[in-house]
């Protein structure tokens, strides 16, 4: 009788360390799918900012694009008022100084 008793207890024993296991382990599975779960957020965050980052520096090289073409414009018209006024003075000069040899 007594070894009926204790092969009942180790037995209900046997049972609960399995039990116990099995919710550890359970907690243990669930803490991975956690840490997974919050792994996965992070990469997709970290892609989103990158994302958004390269658009950004996208726009931003274009823009400077744009203005880059926008100054090269300006500066084209500057040089090329610049020659017109130069010419017109060449002009004004070369004229002037035909009048004085005739006069």
């Amino acid at each position: 009788m007594r070894t009926g008793i204790i092969a009942s207890l180790s037995l209900i024993f046997a049972l609960g360390m399995s039990a116990c296991s099995e919710k550890t382990q359970d907690q243990v599975g669930q803490a991975s799918e956690a840490i997974g779960n919050d792994i996965e957020r992070g990469i997709n965050n970290a892609d989103d900012k990158i994302a958004a980052g390269a658009e950004k520096t996208g726009r931003a090289i274009e823009n400077i694009g744009h203005d880059v073409g926008a100054a090269a414009s300006d500066l084209g018209s500057s040089a090329k008022n610049e020659a017109a006024a130069a010419t017109d003075d060449a002009s004004k000069t070369l004229e002037k100084a035909g009048r004085d040899i005739r006069d």
